[in-house]
Parts: structure tokens; sequence; C-alpha cells
């Protein structure tokens, strides 16, 4: 079947008519959503920039937080607005997979209510960021058979409850990282529900203890390891300072010291889509996949701009790999997305 090539208006005309979510994802592969700009030698290596950017799935609130089940061939990701996980088989339309995903009481609240980051940890059990709830959790139940059931992990630190924990990853040890900006706060850092006088990045350690590991840095957001588990990678969402951080991490996975890796500053200033560092994955050579201003930036581990996965009239919100790593899953506001690497 031709691909048939739209401008980005009459495609957005056509993303917002077609509301049939029976659809097909290989059927859905017609509209240009966005494009591949490849800005260095090393990056031509990485993505080819005629590689298709293909929709699996479409019309969610704000889709969030994808990780790959490589055991299942399975694709989870959170809509934080409709507290709801969803996966995806590489077959058919995603389905709901697990609700609620974030928020479990019955009394009625406003704001981002759903989980958002999800991760594996070094047993193959699914962590949740859950937004509502305001902690870190474990989910009680195989990936065959979800229930809302969980184990708390963390819901507090020195008895303040978080504002709303937004991303996470676990190292090889069972330490466990983790953003807690004011997002999921119905009234952000205005909120009168709010305990913590910060914006804090947090370790859950493998004794269960959480400490602070750094709280000077505003709207923490995507959070990774480098490949050798030595520095954690913080992006910040922030208006004035947004970007991405590089934090030096000892062998006990305290924080040493850090810089900024990229200030996004420019880059948003430029763009059309106008974001900071939200969420991001490394691939196999350590560059970081990184949503923010116009899509899904690709820098290296110096910092340095290499690609980008442009997305038109939409903000991205995060990206998971498969297992090999060629091929990365990104979420996109009400849609998410597929393109194959090198």
């Amino acid at each position: 079947m031709r691909n048939i090539v739209l401008t980005s208006i009459c495609c957005l005309i056509i993303l917002r008519s077609c509301n049939n979510p029976s659809t097909s994802a290989a059927a859905l592969q017609k509209d240009t959503i966005g494009k591949i700009e490849v800005y260095s030698k090393d990056a031509a290596s990485l993505i080819d920039s005629n590689a298709s950017i293909e929709i699996i799935g479409r019309h969610y609130q704000w889709s969030e937080g994808p990780v790959w089940i490589a055991s299942k061939k399975m694709l989870l990701f959170s809509d934080v607005r409709a507290n709801t996980v969803f996966s995806w088989n590489m077959k058919d339309t995603p389905v709901a997979y697990l609700s609620p995903s974030g928020y479990t009481d019955t009394a009625v609240r406003n704001g981002e209510n759903g989980s958002n980051g999800l991760t594996l940890d070094r047993n193959g059990n699914l962590l949740l960021c859950q937004s509502g709830n305001r902690q870190v959790v474990r989910m009680n139940a195989s990936l065959d058979s979800p229930k809302p059931s969980f184990t708390v992990l963390s819901s507090n630190y020195k008895g303040r409850k978080f504002n709303s924990p937004n991303d996470l990853i676990c190292d090889s040890k069972g330490n466990i990282y983790f953003t807690d900006p004011i997002y999921g706060l119905p009234q952000h850092e205005n909120d009168p529900s709010r305990e913590m006088n910060f914006e804090g990045v947090f370790k859950i350690g493998i004794d269960g203890k959480t400490t602070l590991l750094i709280d000077s840095i505003q709207r923490p957001n995507g959070i990774a390891l480098s490949l050798d588990e030595k520095i954690l990678y913080i992006g910040s969402t922030d208006d004035k300072h947004g970007g991405w951080y590089s934090y030096q991490l000892d062998n006990d996975g305290n924080i040493v010291s850090g810089k900024i890796l990229l200030d996004a500053t420019t880059l948003k200033e430029k763009a059309t889509i106008k974001q900071g560092g939200d969420g991001f994955k490394i691939d196999k050579f350590g560059n970081l996949f990184a949503a923010g201003p116009d899509g899904l930036n690709i820098i290296s581990p110096e910092g340095k701009l290499m690609a980008l996965i442009r997305i038109y009239n939409r903000p991205v919100s995060n990206c998971a790999f498969n297992e090999t790593k060629d091929v990365v899953y990104i979420t996109a506001d009400d849609l998410v997305l597929r393109v194959k690497l090198h």
C-alpha cells in the first residue's frame, strides 16, 4: 500500500477525526506524524532518516511510562488520566491491562491519578509510580494475570507523603531510584494536601529504606542509569532550566557529584512543541533517547544532540526499547508509536 504523505496540519485533522479504536496497527501506518532528523555521523549508524514512525495505539488521554516485557513480547504503558495500564501484544490494538493502576481510593480526586512510570525489578515484577496514591508499589500478581493489588515499597520520606512519584528505574542490585515532582497533585505546588516543600529524587535501598538523593532539581521527571550503573541521569521539565542532568554514583548508589548534561533552554526556545526534559531510556551504546522539545531527542553520553525523532503537533512523554534495543516505543500524548532502529 502506498504511503500517503500529508502536511502536519492535514495529519492532525486525520488523527483527530479517526475515531475507530479497533483499527489495526497495520492500517494506522498511513499517517505522517513526524520525521527523523539526523545531525551527526554517529547518529546515522543508530537510526535511518527514512525510518517509519508507526502508530500502534491512539485515543489515550495521556500516554506515559512504557516498559517492554521481553518474556511476554508485550508492551505495557500507562494512561495516567484514565487510571489504567494498557498492554500491546505486537498484533492487535492495545487493550486495558490493569485498572485502577494509580489511584485506588473511592473518593473523587482531581489531577493525574493513574500510574505513571513503569519498570521491572530484578526478579521481573512490575513496579509502578502511583501518581494518585502518591507512592511507589509492586504489583501483587503475575504478569499473565494482573490485578490491582499492590505492595507499597515507599509512600513517604521522614513521615511526609510524597508529591506524586513520576518515573523510576531499578538497578541490578535491587535499588530503586525515582523522581517526585508535583505534577500529580491537583493544584501542583499550591495543593493543600502537599506535605513536602521540595521536589526530590529518592532511592529505595535493598534494605527497604528510602533516602533522599537530591532536592535541588525543579520538576525532576525522567530517570535512568548508564549501562555500567555508575551514572544516574535525571530529566527536568522545569520551565526555566529544563534539560538533563548527569550524576556520578558511588558503589552504594549514592550521588557523589553531578552536572548538567544538556540544557534544553535553547532547544525549547526554537522548538514548535516547547517542553523540558521528560522521560527517557538508554540505548545499547549508552545514548539517551529523551522526550523533550519537539519529540524524542537522541543525546550522546557527552551531552551532544545527535538526532531527533520529531513528532508533530503533540508532546512526547517517554519511550522504551525492546530487548535487543533495535525498536523504540514512544508515548506521545494520545498516541503510542513505534520506530525501528538499525
